[in-house]
């Protein structure tokens, strides 16, 4: 499957097919030369329609940028919401959320980049709208973190700091990850997925000691 078709089908709810079309021309002009060295004319070209023909579907290229932000980040908090509230340990529930969430940056990293990295250029009352998508994202993965501590599966002196740090170590594999490269999502996804459980004190990884039985 090419690259195109790729990042046209990510977005197959989007309709009509002119619309979808223009955001996934989207995603990869702002992913190749950010959003404000890209002009209209480039998304327009790259989805083969002319320049007048985006404004047809969306009012500006803000709002282009809004509508791909709007979608990946709610696409990034269902991962997170469906590990939050599914079964398992908090620690199985924890290497679930981040498993999954780093997988989808990896796939989708041409996607997560400007998703994740172009927040600034959207105008006041976007960017509040996708920043309190943004606080849902911490809060689903601050929850889980508190679920281990209360069951004795984590030890987090700071689950806001944790969780913050958490969300950091996911979010930065669209900005490294190459296809091409040496590892394939799932793999970055097994590795993270141990490494956060390592961060969050998991009782029987290396380098953390068993818990003391406790008194009868």
């Amino acid at each position: 499957m090419g690259a195109e078709t790729s990042r046209t089908e990510e977005w197959a709810d989007v309709t009509p097919d002119a619309a979808r079309r223009l955001l996934a021309a989207g995603v990869a002009a702002f992913a190749e030369r950010g959003y404000h060295a890209t002009t209209t004319r480039d998304i327009a070209g790259r989805a083969g329609m002319s320049p007048a023909a985006l404004y047809i579907h969306y009012r500006t290229k803000e709002e282009l940028l809004y509508r791909i932000s709007g979608v990946g980040h709610r696409l990034a908090l269902d991962i997170l919401c469906r590990a939050r509230d599914g079964a398992g340990t908090p620690a199985e529930r924890l290497a679930e959320a981040v498993r999954r969430f780093v997988r989808w940056h990896a796939e989708h990293h041409t996607t997560a980049r400007v998703v994740q990295y172009e927040l600034g250029a959207l105008g006041e009352e976007h960017r509040a709208e996708i920043v309190a998508l943004r606080r849902e994202t911490d809060a689903a993965v601050r929850s889980i973190i508190e679920d281990g501590v209360a069951s004795g599966d984590f030890d987090v002196p700071d689950v806001r700091g944790t969780a913050l740090a958490v969300l950091s170590l996911c979010v930065d594999v669209a900005r490294w990850f190459n296809a091409a490269g040496g590892r394939t999502p799932a793999e970055v996804g097994d590795l993270y997925a141990d490494l956060v459980l390592r961060m969050a004190g998991h009782p029987g990884h290396p380098g953390h000691p068993e818990p003391s039985p406790r008194p009868a």
